[in-house]
């Protein structure tokens, strides 16, 4: 089995949260513990950050994992024309790629319109992530011109659901495994007024939560690799 730990990193809980505290105290604890398990990751950057956190992604570089991109404002590609999607991907490609080779995509909210590949295409992208399994029935990992898509496996808040509710669903996911979380997930949000779904577990239950479930597929002999290196 094959499984890719993926990071979307941006605002706090956009658009809710207009705080960086995920940056600031749950990145930290991400890379301590992908340290600690000794697995590499791909981490979904926005411009914006990049631009603000520059050391943060420099750390993520000098760890050996990948950065892939995750637009340029976490503005939603699906309520946007094309000349507008066409900038946002620039801007933020313009900014990652000056600090290493970028070539994987995902759209903030998994949402981007199919027409819009054409624009990671001619930025030199290669694999898009910006669909869920857990939002469409059937989807699964398909080329698009000279673009792979592969889809989410779940939603980052299944991941801190108590491990009798968690594990089960995690053993019936098709290869190879997607799973993504959120740095602002590692803060402790239950004061913050968000859904129940944002905020329930969060902060040091998360971080527990993504150890138990990389040891759940550590037991099962998963190899863990970036999205980079997927071979499809």
């Amino acid at each position: 089995m094959v499984v890719c730990v993926t990071i979307d990193m941006e605002q706090d809980c956009p658009p809710y949260l207009h705080t960086w505290r995920g940056v600031e105290q749950g990145a930290p604890i991400l890379f301590d513990l992908l340290r600690d398990e000794g697995i590499p990751a791909t981490f979904f950057v926005t411009g914006d950050l990049a631009r603000r956190y520059p050391e943060v992604v420099r750390r993520i570089v000098a760890a050996g994992h990948e950065v892939g991109c995750h637009g340029d404002t976490h503005r939603r590609f699906d309520r946007m024309d094309a000349q507008a999607a066409e900038a946002e991907i620039a801007a933020a490609t313009e900014t990652l790629r000056g600090f290493c080779p970028v070539t994987s995509f995902r759209a903030p909210n998994l949402k981007l319109p199919t027409a819009y590949l054409a624009i990671l295409e001619r930025h030199a992208y290669r694999l898009d992530s910006s669909v869920g399994r857990h939002k469409a029935l059937g989807v699964d990992v398909c080329r698009v011109g000279a673009i792979t898509r592969v889809p989410v496996s779940v939603t980052s808040s299944t991941l801190r659901w108590p491990a009798r509710l968690r594990d089960p669903l995690l053993g019936i996911l098709r290869e190879p495994v997607v799973l993504f979380v959120h740095p602002w997930e590692f803060v402790d949000l239950a004061g913050e007024p968000l859904r129940i779904d944002l905020r329930f577990r969060t902060g040091a239950v998360a971080r527990r939560c993504l150890k138990e479930t990389i040891h759940f597929y550590k037991g099962r002999g998963a190899s863990f690799v970036r999205m980079r290196d997927l071979k499809l």
